[in-house]
């Protein structure tokens, strides 16, 4: 259930929006910017793509706005917006750019060629990126937005369009996939 605080602190910013207080946009926009630039980011290659998508997000968020009826967070809905139209960027430039993105299986050669690469933390940390970025989208999605996010399962299934359930269920494969290469990986560099 949306708390009292978050629905009137929406409700807030959606009307000075609304009225035409272009600083209430701006802040609406530095509020939600980290959230659509995850969802983005994990969902198409190409910093100036990416860019561009966020930029069209917000302006959809914007000519949209009028048609929000606080059903859910405004978090919610705006992140709903990013997932559909980043899947639509995917659908509508699939036959321009062949990307792993796309690809529902892991490449094990690319992962291993990696291995001896990863000497601390930092470097740990892009490595489970790359890997994350080789997930399918929904796997990718679901991660996004509940590790990075914090967003609770209720929430992931509204801008998903999934059941609970559903969400959970590709929450653990997701983490089974990630966790199955990595030891795949380290195993091999042992045997180095």
């Amino acid at each position: 259930m949306l708390s009292n605080a978050t629905m009137n602190e929406d409700q807030i910013i959606v009307q000075r929006v609304l009225e035409g207080d272009p600083s209430a946009f701006r802040e609406l926009i530095k509020t939600h910017e980290k959230l659509v630039f995850h969802m983005v980011n994990r969902l198409i290659d190409g910093q100036e793509d990416r860019e561009d998508l966020c930029q069209e997000i917000f302006l959809k968020v914007f000519r949209k706005l009028p048609d929000f009826r606080f059903q859910s967070r405004l978090s919610t809905w705006i992140a709903t917006i990013a997932y559909r139209m980043s899947l639509n960027y995917l659908k509508k430039h699939k036959n321009e750019k062949t990307s792993a993105l796309e690809d529902e299986s892991f490449r094990l050669q690319d992962l291993q060629k990696h291995a001896d690469q990863l000497m601390d933390q930092e470097q740990v940390g892009k490595y489970v990126h790359q890997l994350i970025a080789q997930l399918p989208v929904q796997y990718r999605t679901v991660l996004t937005l509940y590790h990075l996010e914090e967003m609770p399962y209720a929430d992931i299934g509204k801008i998903c369009n999934m059941p609970e359930g559903t969400v959970k269920n590709y929450l653990f494969r997701a983490r089974k996939l990630l966790k199955e290469k990595l030891e795949q990986v380290f195993k091999k560099e042992e045997l180095l």
